[in-house]
């Protein structure tokens, strides 16, 4: 309950929405066009509010570009050591707004601009994100069940290219990075 609770509270708070109407419309966008339309828009973006972004004190996480049930979603996933607020949300938001109108990412196709936090339960995915998590709980969810487990929880323990280390109880796991579908740090209420 708690924690659907969280995620609601956090959609409210963390994401600002601005819809865009531009020019032609393009029904089949996602469909017809395939990931590669999509990989192109967030290295046009990324390359045009990186150092925007940057500049005002935050870190880009992550970018996405993909259909909702709204229609086409632009996502910008910001963090900063302080955490963020809605007030950091809005800051970048309307710093990024009209630099992305000019750039048109998209080729007019309309898209909603959304600013938020990773949240609480940020991924983990890189060497940056191993060392904010290092000595603590983490779940790790496996593509496939290993020695009949999919799941696995304990202390983040090390993290290269390859490999994930937990100690689990008085046990060490080890886990090939290409068999881990996510890693999440355990939140308690």
């Amino acid at each position: 309950m708690l924690k659907n609770s969280w995620f609601i509270v956090k959609s409210v708070l963390y994401i600002i929405n601005t819809y865009r109407e531009v020019g032609r419309k393009y029904a089949h966008f996602c469909c017809s066009k395939g990931g590669n339309l999509a990989s192109k828009t967030i290295d046009l973006v990324q390359k045009l509010i990186t150092p925007i972004v940057e500049s005002l004190g935050y870190e880009i996480v992550d970018i996405e570009f993909a259909k909702k049930q709204n229609g086409q979603n632009l996502t910008i996933v910001i963090d900063n050591p302080n955490g963020i607020k809605i007030e950091d949300c809005e800051k970048v938001h309307n710093a990024i707004n009209e630099p992305l109108d000019e750039l048109n990412p998209t080729d007019d196709v309309p898209y909603t601009l959304n600013v938020s936090s990773p949240g609480l339960d940020r991924p983990i995915k890189n060497q940056k994100d191993f060392l904010r998590n290092k000595g603590k709980e983490v779940e790790i969810k496996l593509f496939a069940p290993q020695n009949g487990k999919k799941i696995f929880v304990g202390n983040l323990e090390e993290m290269n290219e390859n490999n994930v280390s937990i100690i689990s109880g008085k046990q060490k796991i080890t886990l090939d990075l290409k068999t881990v579908a996510i890693i999440l740090p355990v939140i308690k209420f």
